[in-house]
């Protein structure tokens, strides 16, 4: 197995493009072992989770999550489903076709709701479990798909296998470090962005965090094609930056694909969700509301949040919170 953090050091810049080719990158094998499938999960432990908690200063909670309903921006461009809700019963419906068979008087007198909803897993706040994407039919640890991907999904690193997230959250206003109020279109966050935003913010990044970088970019949310359209992101240096320099855990922003496009590698149409996933086995976090924190100019924070445990998924929605440290 080649180093990976030599073959991307390698790569020599060439007109913004890394040039590292396909052959030279290969995913990533576990120091934690053959059978992990939880990558850099792995850094939580007891004690960083105890820690953490022990510096909760209370007060305010904040919640990092948007919502869902019908014509909320999502990933559109290989064909996967919108965000769909439906009723499945209304009090009035239910007086009409009495499904339970308990007749028109006592539907009339319990009123009966419900509904059901389709999506995509990578809708909304959500989490990318490490089956998401890989490199040359394998995913992080060298879980093949031919071995390991049945009709149900994957028998291993599905985002079930993900204990509950407890850590250190950081939040990277990098909106803000630059002194505007939304990063502009395609914007490709760099390292200097980063170490920028940790100066003025007067913080550090250390082992097991959970970084959220802000964009700017949940201003127009509601305004799906301007939330979707070419939007910023994070550039590949800026994330080796914060994974192999910084201990980064997770990695997360609030647009909806994490990384600027196009792409900085000839061979890779998303070289970030690769490096990331495959590579380093770092969980991705996207569409993280950090308006909130970014008002409060709360950069440190504990991060609870738990992927909903959809067996054999490659991800999942996300209900994140923080609470400010003392």
């Amino acid at each position: 197995m080649l180093n990976k953090t030599l073959v991307i050091t390698a790569a020599l810049m060439m007109g913004g493009q890394f040039t590292a080719s396909a052959a030279e990158r290969q995913v990533g094998i576990s120091p934690w072992g053959a059978d992990d499938e939880i990558g850099r999960l792995n850094l939580m432990t007891e004690a960083s989770r105890s820690e953490i908690l022990t510096r909760v200063a209370g007060g305010r909670l904040y919640d990092l999550s948007v919502e869902y309903f019908i014509g909320m921006p999502s990933w559109q461009a290989a064909g996967d489903p919108h965000y769909r809700i439906w009723m499945t019963h209304t009090p009035h419906g239910t007086v009409v076709d009495d499904p339970l068979g308990t007749g028109p008087e006592m539907n009339r007198h319990v009123s009966y709701t419900g509904a059901a909803v389709s999506m995509y897993t990578h809708m909304g706040t959500h989490i990318d479990g490490l089956a998401h994407f890989g490199l040359n039919g394998e995913i992080w640890n060298g879980f093949s798909a031919q071995e390991h991907l049945g009709d149900r999904g994957w028998r291993v690193a599905g985002v079930e296998n993900m204990p509950p997230i407890i850590a250190r959250g950081v939040l990277l206003d990098v909106a803000a470090a630059k002194g505007v109020a939304m990063l502009p279109d395609g914007y490709r966050i760099t390292r200097g962005d980063l170490e920028a935003s940790l100066l003025r913010q007067q913080v550090d990044l250390r082992q097991g965090d959970v970084v959220l970088i802000r964009t700017g970019r949940m201003r127009v949310f509601d305004d799906t094609s301007a939330y979707m359209d070419n939007p910023p992101g994070l550039g590949l240096a800026a994330a080796r930056f914060l994974v192999e320099e910084s201990g980064a855990m997770i990695v997360g922003a609030d647009n909806l694909s994490l990384e600027a496009f196009p792409s900085e590698v000839a061979s890779d149409y998303v070289p970030l969700h690769t490096y990331l996933l495959a590579e380093q086995g770092t969980p991705i976090i996207e569409l993280a509301w950090l308006e909130d924190l970014a008002r409060d100019q709360v950069y440190e924070f504990a991060f609870i949040a738990a992927p909903l445990k959809l067996r054999g998924a490659d991800a999942a929605p996300l209900r994140p919170m923080a609470i400010p440290l003392q």
